[in-house]
């Protein structure tokens, strides 16, 4: 079983057949491999630069960035519950212009492709971050309307079909010369329904899921354990359910293609509890053309690198030459 598969760490041709093609392009950027780390998990890349080989992964998107800058939530900020993590970080980062001049140039010298996860309080502040972002050397920019750790902007526009398509209408407006992805909640009513609005809108490719909004007290003083109350919950709990939409997202898109409800079916990368080969491979066999990881790295920093090279074995042993032949059924 695919579960069962643990990477051995070599890269190496077995009985000289050639080396399977990893690499992924997603709405025109390419990835030398489908494994990016999730934004908010990774820093810049550098904070983990000294401990795994950064050059190797297929992308790294950078920490929830916002026009101006923003101090966080206050409080505790994580709290460990079975199989999970939650965080309510609050989309602490320098603002995109210093992002931009200070952090942006350091990214851009590791080697993965840069992608920018993007948020805001409203639609205005959307579209001028993304207007500078336009302006840089960025290769995509991830669109964050699924935060739940935020009282304005976030998760409040991704809710909504209707919200959904009119932030990411006006981002695709002055974002002319990125590719543009929508990174999607798994806490909303119809989430089809709003990958559609935001296909419809100008998105190029989907992300999904962002975390699930969830919350924990203290039975110490019986008060939460978040100031902000409610936080995002992550990690290997939410794999199921995760996948489980990336399936019927694909699904939906693929045989609703050229119908009228959607013209087109985009890249998805999906994301939400991945931690080794054989959770990595069943989000690909579920029609993702990309994962992201994020809590694992938390745990154990390899994961992105064994998730590699474990998809890389698996591919040798079934003789798969490409990526793509993953996900084809």
């Amino acid at each position: 079983m695919i579960k069962d598969i643990s990477p051995t760490g070599t890269q190496k041709n077995r009985g000289g057949a050639a080396k399977p093609d990893l690499s992924v392009t997603i709405a025109g950027v390419r990835l030398k491999n489908p494994v990016i780390a999730a934004s908010g998990t990774f820093g810049y890349g550098s904070e983990y630069a000294d401990i795994i080989d950064v050059s190797r992964l297929g992308g790294i998107c950078t920490k929830g960035l916002t026009l101006h800058p923003r101090p966080g939530n206050g409080g505790r900020r994580l709290h460990e519950t079975p199989s999970g993590l939650l965080n309510s970080i609050g989309l602490e980062n320098p603002g995109i212009r210093a992002f931009i001049e200070k952090e942006l140039p350091g990214l851009r010298k590791l080697g993965p492709a840069v992608i920018a996860n993007l948020s805001g309080k409203d639609i205005d502040e959307y579209a001028e971050g993304a207007a500078l972002l336009d302006a840089s050397s960025v290769d995509m920019v991830e669109l964050n309307i699924s935060c739940p750790n935020v009282k304005a902007g976030g998760m409040m526009f991704g809710l909504d079909p209707q919200a959904a398509g009119e932030v990411t209408r006006e981002v695709r407006r002055v974002l002319r010369g990125k590719p543009l992805m929508a990174k999607l909640s798994p806490n909303a009513p119809d989430i089809t329904a709003v990958a559609r609005a935001c296909v419809n809108a100008g998105a190029d490719a989907l992300s999904l899921v962002n975390t699930f909004k969830a919350m924990a007290i203290d039975i110490r003083t019986g008060k939460p354990v978040f100031d902000n109350i409610s936080a995002g919950l992550s990690g290997p709990a939410v794999r199921p359910i995760a996948l489980r939409m990336v399936w019927e997202l694909w699904e939906a898109l693929r045989s609703s293609s050229g119908t009228g409800e959607t013209t087109r079916a985009v890249p998805i990368a999906g994301m939400g509890g991945i931690t080794n080969t054989g959770d990595a491979l069943e989000f690909l066999m579920a029609g993702a053309s990309a994962i992201e990881v994020g809590s694992a790295t938390f745990v154990h920093p390899q994961s992105m690198i064994e998730i590699i090279e474990g998809i890389t074995e698996y591919m040798q042993r079934m003789k798969i030459g490409r990526i793509e032949e993953i996900s084809i059924r």
